[in-house]
């Protein structure tokens, strides 16, 4: 009895250690655990909005690149030769043979 006792206890054990840090995880969302890093206000977050939609029309005016980005490319030629075939395998042939 004491055996199974102790075994219960055991597991009741477990699953309080297992529930701890899930319940932990659930605490409120507007907790700032780091305090000098302070949560930016609506304002801000407006601010910071306005920046990254400009930021983003700016890259859309950049125009695209037409010429070739290639440093070697007017060192090769256009259609380039192709390289030479690997050499046919010789067939043993025996002495012998006649």
């Amino acid at each position: 009895m004491k055996v199974l006792s102790a075994s219960v206890v055991g597991a009741a054990l477990a699953i309080a250690l297992w529930a701890g840090p899930a319940s932990a995880q659930m605490s409120t969302p507007n907790v700032n655990l780091i305090p000098e890093l302070q949560s930016k206000t609506p304002e801000e977050k407006e601010q910071d909005a306005a920046k990254e939609k400009a930021y983003r029309e700016s890259l859309k005016k950049i125009p695209d690149a037409k010429a070739s980005s290639d440093p070697w490319g007017n060192v090769r030629s256009a259609d380039s030769p192709k390289p030479a075939s690997p050499p046919k395998a010789k067939t043993k042939t025996g002495s012998t043979a006649n």
